[in-house]
Order: C-alpha cells, then sequence, then structure tokens
C-alpha cells in the first residue's frame, strides 16, 4: 500500500488561459494507486513520473521540499501548470 497519495491542482493556465481539454485553475486530481478520471492525457504523461517518485517517498534534488512542486503540462502556447503535492495517507 502507499504511503502517500499526490493531489494534482491547477494552479495557472498560461497563454490566453484556455485549456484546450477544458482544464481550469482549481481544478484538482487524486493520485494514489489509479489513475484520476478526467485528466488530460498529455499532463497525465507530463507529470507520471514525478507522481510516481512522490507516491513512493521520493525526494527532487533541486527543490527544498519535494511535498510541494509545480509541473505542466505540454501544450506550447497554453501550458497548464499542476502543483503536485504529497500528502501522507491515514489508514483507517
Amino acid at each position: 500500500m502507499y504511503q502517500y497519495k499526490v493531489i494534482a491542482t491547477v494552479v495557472e493556465i498560461r497563454g490566453d488561459g484556455e485549456c484546450s481539454y477544458g482544464h481550469h485553475v482549481g481544478d484538482s486530481f487524486e493520485f494514489t494507486r489509479f489513475t484520476p478520471a478526467g485528466l488530460c492525457q498529455f499532463a497525465y504523461d507530463s507529470m507520471r513520473s514525478a507522481v510516481a517518485a512522490l507516491l513512493y517517498g521520493g525526494q527532487f534534488p533541486w527543490a527544498k521540499d519535494s511535498d510541494v512542486s509545480f509541473w505542466s503540462c505540454p501544450d506550447p502556447e497554453r501550458p497548464v501548470i499542476f502543483e503536485l503535492k504529497r500528502v501522507p495517507v491515514v489508514e483507517k
């Protein structure tokens, strides 16, 4: 079982502010052992390795705090910026 989950939240949409997939600032997606429904496949592909590292407690050597990092989708005209936040899973 994972020790963490990762919450990806849209914090900015650059360019004209419109995501071609339909994401909006404030949209959130929770990664646990499943890919979250409704997330653009291109955005998922750009975050997949970072999310996997965070789910397993990995650290990014360039980050002061790997619990919060920022990643973008690959759209060169209107990149969607996601905040990835690692949160401990609380067992019930």
